[in-house]
């Protein structure tokens, strides 16, 4: 559900915060004081082009913030979320901010990560319908249409089964496609695989292998360096005239004769004998490890060559050894595919055979199902219509159906082999008409509002709102209205605009929007109303404050 609504320097609207309630909300008040003004910002929450215009004058940016509780969403958010690099929510709360300014910048986040229009507009489709002569009308597209019959019958689970039927047969044509070539490609194909293969397999490659080359090279490249430096601290510890070890015998006889005058020196003699035996450990460390040092340049040579193969290697094929030997295996399988195109297109082609068959009858069953469905769900239409004020009408489904699968020239829908269109006739003896093609404005929220009532169980769209469902509407039609709203208002949050006083008397929560002159400039307030207040507006929307518009309002709160 929408729990708020920030709206800050959009047209007559300064700084508002609306929090909303769950359930039936109404929003009322005179023509011009800015109803339409929260609407629009939704829109503009939602994804709508922005219009310069619409920011305050004086201000030099506008912003609209919604926040959502989408506890109870049944839409796979948190994918959506994370596909696009959004941050997810916390304690279930979505936020949305949107911010453009006079100099034409927009900004637009999502739980406080940038994003595009386009991201907000998706999440629009989840979130919220809005129904009147503004966007969001989802239940006007074909597709929509169709899912909203198939939750109507709960055919969910064989639409999804012809779905997952429909991806595997794009898998099995998409391997087809890749062995389907001329003859000329063919051949490169064959050629380019084979030596990539070849190349990569001839070079026995070791995972890791580089990084212990690199070493052996590093020190086989350095090798006369590294004998020359050894030989010199060999020299420096035993060799030479003034050798460390010839100083450190020399010290030790010093410290004896030490010793021997005075007793208590007994422990640098200790402390010269250690030091003695760590410069012979050094010694013999030393020792060995000139006779390590190996000045081999038909070693040198080949280990160069080994690492310009590795590196060659890699800059083909993979930033690391374990990516180049993946890039073999893949090229080896690739090959031999390839080498056994005809097995593996008469494999393919069985399978793609079999599952025609297999969405053929899945398919039908799926249409026939339907078919089924379309005059249970125009009954029930019809039966809500006729309480709207439309006695005469009549709603129908148009339901075409696709008779085969292969040599198509699109791609398989998903939802199905049907395609399907919502029809209304309003009047008796005209023909019934899509539903985008309705041109009132009036008729057509009141459809939406029969379609939603009959259908507020199954649909995922949390938020509906109903602009100008009262046009044109009166007497026992308007309390009628407001009976829909409130049974809708069961399984959805509902915003109603409305100028009816028995539409916004069943609201669980009534709001009202005035103009006030404040600092000598116009601003929009929303007010929540109590049980006072909304008599008081009731009574207004009933033609004044008289004594029985007063009882009127009264009488359609109770």
């Amino acid at each position: 559900m929408l729990t708020t609504l920030r709206i800050k320097h959009l047209a007559l609207v300064a700084d508002l915060t609306l929090e909303l309630r769950p359930g039936y909300n109404a929003i009322t008040g005179e023509t011009g004081a800015g109803k339409s003004i929260i609407i629009g910002a939704l829109n503009l929450a939602l994804g709508q082009r922005a219009d310069r215009t619409l920011i305050r004058a004086g201000a030099d940016s506008c912003a609209v913030e919604a926040v959502f509780d989408v506890g109870s969403l049944r839409a796979p958010l948190t994918t959506f979320l994370d596909g696009n690099g959004l941050e997810p929510c916390e304690e279930n709360q979505l936020v949305i901010k949107r911010t453009f300014t006079v100099a034409g910048t927009n900004k637009q986040f999502v739980n406080g990560s940038p994003t595009t229009l386009s991201t907000l507009a998706a999440l629009g489709e989840w979130l919220v319908d809005l129904h009147g002569p503004h966007e969001h009308q989802s239940l006007l597209q074909p597709t929509r249409q169709l899912a909203i019959l198939d939750a109507f019958g709960k055919l969910e689970p064989k639409r999804d089964e012809f779905a997952a039927l429909v991806r595997e047969r794009t898998r099995v044509e998409s391997e087809k496609a890749a062995l389907i070539v001329d003859e000329k490609t063919y051949a490169q194909q064959l050629d380019l695989l084979r030596f990539q293969a070849r190349e990569i397999e001839g070079a026995n490659l070791q995972p890791g292998e580089d990084e212990h080359i690199e070493a052996e090279y590093g020190r086989a490249s350095n090798a006369a360096r590294l004998l020359e430096l050894s030989q010199q601290a060999t020299a420096l510890l035993s060799e030479n005239d003034g050798a460390l070890l010839t100083q450190a015998g020399t010290l030790g006889r010093v410290l004896q004769d030490l010793q021997r005058v005075d007793a208590s020196a007994q422990s640098l003699v200790s402390l010269q004998e250690q030091s003695v035996s760590a410069l012979r450990d050094l010694q013999g460390e030393l020792s060995r490890y000139v006779d390590s040092v190996e000045v081999d340049p038909g070693r040198l040579h080949e280990l160069e060559e080994r690492l310009n193969l590795l590196h060659g290697l890699k800059r083909k094929y993979g930033t690391t050894l374990a990516d180049v030997i993946a890039f073999g295996t893949e090229a080896r399988r690739k090959l031999e595919s390839l080498e056994q195109r005809d097995t593996e297109l008469a494999r393919l082609n069985g399978e793609l055979q079999k599952l025609d068959g297999e969405l053929l009858r899945v398919g039908q069953q799926l249409s026939s199902e339907r078919r089924k469905l379309i005059p249970k769900l125009g009954k029930a239409v019809a039966k809500e219509l006729s309480a709207l004020g439309f006695e005469q009408s009549k709603f129908d489904v148009h339901l075409s159906t696709q008779s085969a699968i292969g040599n198509r020239q699109s791609a398989i829908p998903l939802s199905g082999l049907d395609t399907i269109e919502f029809q209304f006739a309003p009047n008796p003896g005209e023909p019934a008409r899509p539903l985008r093609s309705i041109a009132s404005s009036g008729e057509m929220a009141r459809v939406m509002l029969a379609l939603k009532t009959v259908l507020a169980a199954e649909d995922d769209v949390p938020v509906l709102i109903f602009d100008e469902v009262d046009a044109n509407v009166g007497g026992e039609t308007a309390n009628a209205v407001g009976e829909k709203m409130k049974h809708i208002a069961r399984n959805h949050q509902v915003l109603c605009i409305t100028h009816l006083a028995p539409v916004a008397a069943h609201a669980d929560a009534h709001f009202v929007v005035t103009k006030q002159l404040r600092n000598g400039r116009t601003i929009s307030e929303v007010e929540l109303l109590g049980k006072a207040g909304r008599i008081d507006e009731l009574a207004r929307m009933l033609g004044g404050a008289s004594t029985a518009a007063r009882r009127h309002a009264e009488a359609l709160l109770k």
